[in-house]
């Protein structure tokens, strides 16, 4: 009984370790045959290719030869501006027409004038009243005794004589005619300047 058990055992242990040999076997072969694919089937199938493609380009048929002929265009003075344009014919004919030369003409006669541009003021009548205003337009003093010779500054040095520019103008719209005016000057004795009698002053003019 005992013998018949260890018979058996023995025997499993056979075939288990067949069956493990057998199954790194396989794995063995499936990686060689992995390695043999990778580095032998490309080549193979560029082989088979190139035969396929050598064998299409051998049992293809070679084009007919045939004749091409080639019109040459008969020129024309005829643009067409159309988006199809018409076949040339074989033979064309062309006919000119001319047109009537233009009558000659004469020259004119040639004038020359002289133009001014601008505008001429106009003229205007006085109307109304003048008005005269008067403005101050500097103060100072003279260093000598012409007017010449005034100079502008607020102060005066001594021995300077005091001295005032002012401007008058008619700003009225009429003629002044004969006028004069009085000035007093502020001075440590009272005193007023009488004028002389002045001339017209038009609309607009003014007097230093």
């Amino acid at each position: 009984m005992n013998t018949n058990q260890t018979t058996s055992s023995v025997r499993q242990t056979a075939i288990n370790g067949l069956a493990i040999v057998g199954f790194i076997a396989l794995v063995v072969a499936g990686i060689w045959l992995a390695v043999y694919s990778t580095r032998f089937v490309p080549a193979v199938v560029n082989r088979l290719g190139s035969a396929a493609v050598y064998l299409g380009s051998v049992f293809s048929p070679a084009p007919e030869p045939a004749l091409s002929v080639v019109s040459t265009p008969v020129a024309s003075t005829t643009l067409s501006f159309d988006t199809e344009t018409a076949p040339l014919a074989s033979t064309t004919t062309t006919t000119t027409t001319s047109s009537p030369k233009p009558a000659a003409t004469a020259a004119g006669v040639k004038t020359n004038g002289t133009y001014s541009i601008g505008t001429v003021p106009a003229t205007v009548t006085p109307y109304g009243l003048s008005d005269l205003a008067i403005t101050i337009s500097a103060v100072g003093y003279l260093t000598t005794a012409s007017t010449d010779s005034f100079v502008t500054s607020s102060t005066v040095p001594d021995n300077e004589r005091p001295a005032i520019k002012f401007t008058i103008k008619n700003i009225g719209t009429n003629w002044s005619g004969t006028w004069r005016f009085d000035a007093s000057v502020p001075t440590r004795t009272s005193y007023v300047f009488k004028s002389e009698p002045q001339q017209s002053l038009a609309p607009g003019d003014s007097i230093d």
